[in-house]
């Protein structure tokens, strides 16, 4: 038996890393996925391998910053299904360094991605499920948004406020039975760490075990409401970091 049949969702920053592996755990419960990011081939590499699983799967490019582009994203869907049951804000940037160093484009190049993005996907996507009377949304924050670390201005200030947003997103979608919650990882061991790992590197995590946490939150009951989830290694330093 799957776990998401007859579901839908929308999955950013999903050709590869976290975003890919949540899409194609969603795929293999029955889900129809729609995914997103910048690189249209890596897109549709991603989406033949979803297939695979005997899903529908949707391909829409763009930038998730730009309204035009976001609201094109959702009318496809709208138009393909009629209906969004899930919306995954996984998409993320991250450019770091001290305070005194850091570019203004630097910083608003991860405030675009990370916080406005969210929050235009977010927007669109309960205009969708308002109406249906049902609906969730799961952010991909971080512990940086509880345990920040120097060097990490925009970074750890962006997962702030998408904490901040997950709490009003849940509070508003409330009378509509739309749910939202937020899950927020330690070190996973995406692609550009692969080529960067040194052996003594911080303990990681495998995107595949985040997207088991995001599965949870979707297979969930629509009157129970995950809304927070700290997911990281057991020999990774939280508590007291710094």
């Amino acid at each position: 038996m799957t776990r998401l049949p007859d579901k839908t969702a929308l999955i950013t920053g999903a050709s590869k890393g976290l975003g890919y592996a949540v899409a194609e755990r969603f795929a293999r419960e029955g889900c129809a996925v729609a995914i997103t990011s910048r690189s249209l081939p890596e897109l549709e590499a991603a989406a033949e391998r979803l297939r695979a699983h005997g899903t529908e799967v949707i391909v829409a490019a763009g930038d998730i910053a730009d309204e035009a582009d976001v609201q094109r994203l959702f009318e496809r869907v709208r138009q393909a299904w009629g209906r969004l049951d899930l919306l995954v804000n996984n998409a993320g940037a991250f450019n770091g360094g001290p305070l005194t160093e850091l570019s203004v484009e630097d910083w608003d190049r991860v405030i675009a991605t990370n916080l406005r993005g969210p929050f235009l996907c977010t927007r669109e996507a309960l205009r969708m499920m308002q109406p249906q009377g049902v609906g969730r949304i799961i952010n991909i924050g971080s512990i940086s948004a509880q345990r920040v670390r120097p060097g990490s201005g925009p970074y750890s200030t962006s997962k702030h406020g998408l904490w901040g947003l997950t709490q009003v997103t849940a509070l508003e979608g409330r009378e509509y039975g739309v749910t939202c919650g937020c899950i927020h990882p330690g070190n996973i061991l995406v692609e550009r760490r692969h080529t960067e790992r040194q052996e003594d590197q911080e303990p990681m995590i495998a995107p595949e075990d985040i997207a088991e946490v995001a599965l949870t939150m979707a297979a969930l009951p629509p009157h129970c409401e995950m809304l927070e989830a700290v997911v990281l290694p057991h020999r990774q330093a939280y508590v007291g970091r710094g």
